[in-house]
């Protein structure tokens, strides 16, 4: 019995130990894998994205987590892509611009920490060139930072497999078939290779963003590849357009939030030049994919039937009060108990009227 014991706990912890070291990934455009034994898990991804009718443009920054000091991931594009590193003060930029309104809600009778339960109130809260013969082709390979980037295009889904793991791209078994709906559309493809600098440099944290460009006809974003990811996924879009967008779609993961609504006039910096000088629309979305299995097609985005303004609030709620913070439900009261007080006097003096007697009765 002992033995059997024993067996079983042996079995459990090899388990345990076999899910430390096992690799993890996940990235809402693609699919990212560590090298080696190490783990690297996107925990949000967050995207600028600015579609003028014609060229759409991503920068795109990952958040993540992990001990992995390699990882790579891959990215399809519906037309030839150029890529350069993107600006990362945009992303505080944008979360200025959408933060929520603060606001303030009364209430009127006291709860738990207004006097007299208490002397404090209370708050409440209401992302080198190389070519095979024939199936993969290589548009460019260039070294940006800490990324390795790769520009390729494909006919055949396995042959792309094997040209990005015989040039240091380590990427799922599973890419060649969920790569395959893209061949089919002659899509192109930007490969992704993290590679830092400076020995021993663990990816971790926010890593720099990624500026891609291409021409498209139709506003898109790539998810399909996100249905590899082993963990759940979030994801943030700024939308810059002429119009507020919305997905066309779930796609399989819950439904999109927006979160702000409202024309900007960036005036310089990179979010101007992104936005190409002028006043633009800005839609903010945020979705989260708690089983990444689920999603079945990429991003579509279109503009809503009217550019309706959206922006959040939170609320902070406090006891209702006038003049030197003196709560209104404490004069309502003592305004309701005088006021009886008095009707209750006034009665007793007409009883009283009454029952004195006149000046002519006997006594």
């Amino acid at each position: 019995m002992k033995r059997r014991v024993l067996a079983l706990l042996i079995a459990l912890l090899a388990t345990q130990v076999g899910s430390l070291i096992s690799p993890a990934y996940a990235c809402g455009c693609g699919a990212m894998v560590p090298g080696g034994q190490s783990r690297i898990g996107v925990d949000r991804e967050t995207s600028v994205v600015r579609w003028d009718g014609r060229t759409e443009q991503i920068v795109m920054r990952f958040t993540v987590g992990g001990d992995a000091q390699r990882a790579a991931w891959i990215m399809p594009v519906p037309g030839r892509a150029t890529v350069e590193l993107g600006d990362g003060n945009m992303f505080g930029e944008l979360s200025e611009m959408t933060r929520p309104e603060r606001r303030t809600r009364s209430y009127f009778w006291p709860r738990n920490g207004d006097w007299p339960f208490s002397s404090k109130a209370g708050d409440s809260a209401g992302a080198a060139p190389g070519r095979t013969p024939s199936a993969v082709g290589v548009v460019g390979r260039e070294q940006l930072g800490d990324f390795d980037v790769a520009r390729l295009t494909a006919t055949d889904p396995q042959a792309l497999k094997n040209w990005l793991e015989s040039n240091g791209f380590t990427l799922p078994d599973r890419l060649a078939a969920e790569v395959k709906p893209y061949v089919d559309q002659k899509w192109e493809y930007v490969a992704v290779r993290l590679a830092p600098r400076q020995e021993g440099k663990v990816l971790r944290g926010d890593l720099d963003p990624l500026k891609i460009r291409f021409e498209s006809e139709r506003l898109v974003y790539p998810m399909r590849l996100s249905r590899m990811a082993k963990t759940p996924q979030s994801l943030g879009l700024y939308v810059l357009a002429d119009h507020r967008m919305e997905p066309a779609s779930p796609i399989g993961g819950s439904a999109p939030k927006v979160t702000f609504a409202g024309t900007i006039h960036p005036k310089d910096g990179s979010l101007a030049e992104l936005a190409g000088g002028e006043p633009v629309f800005l839609t903010a979305i945020d979705q989260e994919f708690p089983e990444p299995a689920r999603i079945d097609a990429d991003h579509e985005l279109r503009a809503t039937a009217q550019d309706t303004p959206y922006r959040r609030a939170v609320y902070r709620s406090e006891l209702l009060t006038v003049g030197d913070g003196i709560p209104v439900w404490l004069l309502t009261v003592s305004g309701v108990l005088v006021a009886l007080a008095a009707s209750c006097f006034a009665v007793i003096r007409r009883r009283r009227g009454r029952r004195r007697p006149s000046p002519g009765q006997a006594a």
